[in-house]
């Protein structure tokens, strides 16, 4: 952010339990199982109620920010000192406080453990390739990266029926896992003298 504020509690991947809920909270109750999502949803404002943005005037990203919403208070502390919350979740703690809009409901049934990716890392690169880059059935894809995020818009990739998917890592050793997800063809920068987009 511009002007973090320390300390803080970092963290914005996980899948959780709700304990409890604030004033006025209908969508969730304690039990339900989660997503926090770092790019919450009044549901109210234009680019809620747009099917062309998630940039929410009241929720987008705002590292900055480091409190509540509601009355600007943090709700971590340690000995009477504040610790500030992050991206408005928080999810490197046993226990954290989120805004209802930055919650997703999810069905119990799906293992915590391996859901939590869903709350960045797969839907960032899966919306980031089917949303936002749209290729064509039958085009070339490049993605730079093969972390969560690259493998999901592979999987993207895939989806929308590219025919070339080129993954680039440095890492020679993500190229087998990527194939899975549909990477047809690799490339590590290391064994080339020029930039790799040339």
């Amino acid at each position: 952010g511009q002007t973090p504020v320390f300390p803080r509690i970092f963290g914005h991947e996980a899948g959780g339990i709700v304990e409890s809920v604030g004033e006025g909270v209908t969508d969730l109750a304690p039990g339900d199982h989660v997503l926090p999502v770092f790019t919450g949803e009044c549901k109210e404002c234009p680019h809620c109620k747009s099917a062309e943005s998630n940039m929410c005037d009241l929720l987008r990203i705002n590292t900055d920010r480091g409190v509540m919403i509601g009355d600007g208070r943090s709700r971590f502390s340690i000995n009477g000192k504040p610790i500030y919350h992050f991206v408005g979740t928080s999810t490197f703690s046993e226990y954290t406080v989120m805004h209802v809009g930055c919650v997703a409901k999810i069905n119990p049934a799906a293992p915590l453990d391996k859901v939590c990716v869903l709350s960045c890392g797969i839907s960032t690169g899966l919306g980031a390739t089917i949303n936002v880059a749209k290729p064509p059935k039958g085009s070339t894809v490049a993605i730079f990266g093969l972390g969560a995020v690259g493998l999901a818009a592979a999987e993207g990739a895939r989806i929308a029926g590219a025919s070339r998917i080129i993954g680039i890592d440095l890492n020679a050793n993500r190229f087998e896992e990527a194939r899975k997800f549909g990477c047809t063809e690799f490339v590590n920068p290391k064994d080339h003298d020029k930039p790799v987009q040339q």
